[in-house]
């Protein structure tokens, strides 16, 4: 019952922390603001590395202080637990960003895309990468596009 409240409290924490999880909203906040979009597919209760990523990469003050300026985060979360279902408004959206930027179901996978919904770069799966190091690589793109 424990690890089933830590894995709520992790899933509540990504989505209070500044993650969107609506794809046009994304998109038009990216091109308002100039930024990249980061799409993060997830299984928030059930996939070892999507939390090993949320929590050494992503809860990182370093990558969260880069991302707050340079980024839009987007999440599209695949919950197995019945009481974490998602609303089946918000499971068709996350299914519809599978279809076109992760058929092959992937977890975690995480994309670069600019405003447009274009791929700039992806990793599948965990990408062996402290969050310095992570980091580093996303201000390259956004440098380089800048």
């Amino acid at each position: 019952m424990r690890f089933i409240s830590f894995m709520l409290a992790g899933f509540l924490l990504v989505m209070a922390s500044g993650w969107e999880t609506d794809f046009d909203n994304a998109k038009k906040q990216a091109e308002k603001e100039h930024k990249l979009i980061l799409l993060n597919f997830s299984g928030s209760d059930w996939c070892i590395p999507c939390i090993r990523l949320r929590k050494e990469v992503f809860e990182n003050t370093v990558f969260k202080t880069f991302a707050d300026s340079n980024l839009v985060l987007l999440n599209a979360d695949f919950p197995r637990l019945k009481k974490n279902k998602l609303s089946k408004d918000l499971q068709k959206k996350n299914d519809k960003l599978a279809e076109k930027y992760n058929t092959q179901g992937s977890f975690p996978m995480t994309l670069l895309l600019d405003a447009k919904g274009q791929v700039i770069k992806s990793w599948e799966g965990y990408p062996n990468l402290t969050a310095e190091q992570f980091t580093g690589l996303l201000k390259g793109f956004v440098n380089a596009r800048k």
